[in-house]
Formats: C-alpha cells, sequence, structure tokens
C-alpha cells in the first residue's frame, strides 16, 4: 500500500505549537459542526496537539472519536489535552492516511484539518478517507490556500517570504495552495456529492498581530521549516532572519491585517 512521502513542512516547533493549540472546532472547523450528531464514530486525522479533536469529542458525547496523527510524538501533547478536557470517548494512534488501518465503512465522520496540504498524495488520502466512511457519512476537510493569504500594509519581505515558503513546501513533496484544489481532490477520489465552501482566520488586533507575527518569526529562524529551507538549498539564514524582522514589522503596524483565505469541502458518501 501506498506510504507517506512528503516531508511535513512546519515540524512540531514550539512556534508551531503556539498557533495548533490556539484552533478549535469553532474557529477551524464550524463548517463541520452541524453534520455532527451525539451519537457518531468520528476520524479525526492528523490531530496534533488535539484541541479540536477534544472538541469535536464533546460535540459527539454518546459517540467515539478516533484521532491519528503521523508523527507519534505529538501523541502524547494530545492525550494530554483530552485528559485535561475529562474527555472518555476519545482514543489515539499513529496513522498514515495514504493506508488507514481501519475497515471499511468504520467511521460516520473522517475530518482532516491543514493535512491534505502537507500530504504526498491528496486524492489517495481522501481515497482512503472515503474508504473507512460509512455509507451516508461524511467526510470533511479544511485547509489553507498559501497563493490567497492577503496583507497590510505590504511589506516586500514579506513577498519573499511567500514565495520562499510555498518553494519549500512543494520540494517537501505537499501543495500549499491545497485549499482551492480540495473540490478537484475529491472529485477524483471517487465523490460525487461534494459541498465546497470557504472560511477565514483573519488578525488585525494588537493582540492578534503580535500573536500571529510572533509565531511566524520564530517560526522562520527556529522550526524544522527553517532548517528544510536552508538545507534544501532554497534561502540562508540572513534571508530568513530579514524575512523574521519584516514579521514583527507587521506585527507592529497599528493598521496591520492579515486573512488567511481556507477552502472547505463536506463529501457525502
Amino acid at each position: 500500500m501506498p506510504e507517506e512521502t512528503a516531508v511535513y513542512t512546519h515540524g512540531h516547533h514550539e512556534s508551531v505549537l503556539r498557533s495548533h493549540t490556539w484552533r478549535t472546532a469553532a474557529n477551524s472547523a464550524a463548517y463541520l459542526v452541524d453534520a455532527l450528531k451525539p451519537h457518531m464514530r468520528v476520524l479525526d486525522i492528523g490531530c496534533g496537539p488535539g484541541t479540536i479533536t477534544a472538541d469535536l469529542a464533546a460535540l459527539v458525547p454518546d459517540g467515539h472519536v478516533t484521532a491519528v496523527d503521523h508523527a507519534p510524538g505529538i501523541l502524547d501533547r494530545a492525550r494530554a489535552t483530552a485528559a485535561e478536557r475529562g474527555l472518555r470517548n476519545v482514543e489515539f494512534a499513529v496513522a498514515d492516511v495514504h493506508d488507514l488501518n481501519y475497515r471499511d465503512d468504520s467511521f460516520d465522520v473522517v475530518h482532516a484539518h491543514q493535512v491534505l496540504q502537507h500530504v504526498g498524495d491528496p486524492v489517495r488520502a481522501l481515497s482512503e478517507m472515503r474508504r473507512v466512511c460509512a455509507p451516508g457519512g461524511t467526510v470533511a476537510a479544511r485547509d489553507a490556500d498559501y497563493s490567497a493569504m492577503a496583507w497590510y500594509p505590504k511589506l516586500p519581505a514579506m513577498d519573499g517570504w511567500l514565495d520562499l515558503y510555498r518553494r519549500v513546501a512543494r520540494a517537501n513533496g505537499g501543495e500549499p495552495d491545497a485549499g482551492s484544489r480540495l473540490k478537484s481532490w475529491a472529485l477524483k477520489a471517487g465523490f460525487d456529492d461534494v459541498t465546497a465552501s470557504a472560511s477565514t482566520w483573519c488578525y488585525t488586533s494588537a493582540d492578534e498581530r503580535a500573536w500571529w507575527s510572533g509565531l511566524w518569526a520564530d517560526r522562520t529562524v527556529a522550526s524544522g521549516y527553517a532548517r528544510l529551507a536552508v538545507e534544501g538549498g532554497h534561502t540562508d539564514a540572513g534571508e530568513l532572519r530579514a524575512f523574521a524582522d519584516a514579521w514583527r514589522e507587521w506585527g507592529e503596524r497599528e493598521d496591520g491585517w492579515f486573512a488567511v483565505l481556507h477552502g472547505e469541502i463536506l463529501c457525502r458518501k
């Protein structure tokens, strides 16, 4: 069976987890929430530190959530998140979305947030998600589209940051502009009932700017992404520092505004 071939661009540096632990069902899976019923069996793929997972488990109190990630180390953090919430209807496991170790028709909902942009074969991944989803169930995915990110003021170095990120992500085997491609991938994976939508994260208050700019400044110079960017020959440490400085400059601007566009799909089997 196929195995993951892409390298996860972000890694699990503290600056990455700072972003991932902010995510909730409300701010990252609102398009799915209305489809959830208390008794449902849910598979949450690429659960990371488990904050969305915990919300999903709370929304299916009479059901069960199985949360998986390709990186074993992050699952301890996810287990701790569930334990802190007192959730007993969730379990965690290591899994590859290209070859899920679950029987056909095992889950009512199969969910992946910010996963398909990082995998080597997103169509194969969606096919596997479809296989383990029960008839009448829903496969849900949400991914950012880096080509559609927008910000003000237009600092030139931030254009360089975006160009570099997209090159590094593609060199690692992923597709940073996944959000706009989700519907196409779902159709290729065999779905014929696909509802596509979009939503945004927007950062503009002083606290939001400080948080968003700070995590990206740190990620740009200190995370796995920074290492991969340099080792892959895409940039050097000096350019990365310049991009981090631009992020901090943007964060200090009172008129600063940044929007992240996400594509979303609800696929009914």
